[in-house]
C-alpha cells in the first residue's frame, strides 16, 4: 500500500520560468543599485569562465546551487576590483534579493486542490534539485517533509534524495511513489532507488522505464486509487 507520495517541484507543481525571471531581475536590480558599473565589465564569456573556475575549485557546489550562485557572484565582483570581504557581503545580499523572489511561483491550477485532496490520505514530501523551499510557497502546508539536493550533497538521478525519503516508511520501497516532470532526473532516479515513478509530461511522450505516465495532475488521484485497489 502506498503511504508516502513525493513530488518534484519546478515544472511539476508550478512553472518555474516566471519565478526565475523575477528572481534574476531582483538580483540584478540589487547589483545595479549598489555596484552600477561592476558587472557591466564582465562579458558572457567571463561569467562562463568564472562558473567553471568555481566548480573546478569546489566540485561539491555542483549539488549546492545556492552556495554556487553566491560563489560565482563573489568571484565576479572580485574580478571587477572589489575587495574579497566586501564581495562576500555583496554576493550574500544579492542572493538574498534573488531567493526572496524565487518563491513567487506560478502554481499550476491543479496543484493546490490536488495536494489538498492527497494530504488527507497520504504523507507528502518534496524532492528537488532546485533551491526552492516549498514551505515558503502556498503549497507548504500540505507537505510533511521537503528535501533538496543541497541538503544531501547529491542531485537526482542519484538515489540519495529518494533514500532519505524512504526512511519515512522504514525503507519499504513499495510504500513510496514519486511524481516528477523530468524523465532523466525523476523517473530514472526513482528507478535507481527501486521505487515506483509517475512521469508527468504534457507532451504526450512515451517511456519504457516509467512505471506510469500522466499528462495532467488531475489524473493522479484516480491512478493512485487504482494502484491501491491492485495492491
Amino acid at each position: 500500500m502506498i503511504e508516502v507520495i513525493t513530488f518534484d517541484l519546478d515544472d511539476t507543481l508550478w512553472d518555474v520560468r516566471p519565478a526565475l525571471i523575477k528572481a534574476e531581475a531582483a538580483q540584478n536590480l540589487w547589483l545595479e543599485t549598489h555596484y552600477p558599473k561592476a558587472l557591466g565589465r564582465l562579458s558572457a564569456e567571463d561569467l562562463k569562465r568564472i562558473r567553471q573556475h568555481v566548480l573546478t575549485q569546489e566540485p561539491r557546489l555542483a549539488h549546492q546551487i545556492s552556495a554556487f550562485r553566491q560563489a560565482v557572484l563573489q568571484q565576479s565582483l572580485e574580478e571587477t576590483g572589489i575587495a574579497a570581504a566586501e564581495a562576500h557581503w555583496a554576493a550574500k545580499e544579492a542572493f538574498g534579493a534573488f531567493i526572496a523572489r524565487r518563491h513567487d511561483v506560478a502554481l499550476y491550477p491543479e496543484s493546490l486542490p490536488l495536494l489538498e485532496e492527497l494530504s488527507q490520505d497520504y504523507t507528502l514530501g518534496a524532492l528537488t534539485n532546485g533551491n526552492a523551499d516549498v514551505t515558503k510557497t502556498p503549497l507548504g502546508p500540505f507537505f510533511n517533509f521537503a528535501l533538496k539536493a543541497e541538503d544531501v550533497g547529491a542531485a537526482k538521478p542519484e538515489p540519495a534524495l529518494f533514500n532519505h525519503a524512504l526512511q519515512r516508511v522504514g525503507g519499504k520501497k513499495s510504500a513510496l511513489i514519486h511524481i516528477g516532470d523530468s524523465h532523466d532526473h525523476d523517473v530514472i532516479g526513482a528507478n535507481r532507488a527501486g521505487i515506483r515513478s509517475v512521469w508527468f509530461t504534457q507532451k504526450g511522450s512515451e517511456s519504457t522505464v516509467a512505471d506510469h505516465i500522466i499528462g495532467c495532475l488531475t489524473e493522479l488521484p484516480s491512478l493512485l486509487r487504482h494502484l491501491q485497489r491492485a495492491a
